[in-house]
């Protein structure tokens, strides 16, 4: 492979890389604010937290599917497949 080539592939590689670290910094800050939501709720005598834990849920699982399956689910199993049948069709010249 050549140095255009490797270079590109070590981009794509830490912008997947990035894009699913984003998601777990995301879902570790949802179960700590929602842990401290939860703790709220308990002590007011009032189960309020669920609201704000379903809404946020609900953003957190469209990030999810967004990254995963961008980064390496269906479709990063497509394009690759795709990449491979562009390169035999290529050839070695």
């Amino acid at each position: 492979m050549d140095t255009t080539a490797t270079d590109c592939l070590e981009r794509e590689a830490r912008r997947r890389a990035g894009a699913k670290l984003g998601w777990y910094t995301h879902a570790m800050v949802y179960i700590a604010v929602n842990l401290l939501l939860a703790t709220l709720s308990f002590m007011s005598g009032r189960a309020w937290a669920i609201y704000p834990a379903l809404g946020w849920g609900i953003g957190l699982a469209v990030h999810r599917t967004g990254v995963f399956l961008a980064t390496g689910g269906t479709l990063g199993r497509l394009v690759e497949r795709e990449r491979r049948a562009l390169r035999q069709q290529q050839g070695p010249w």
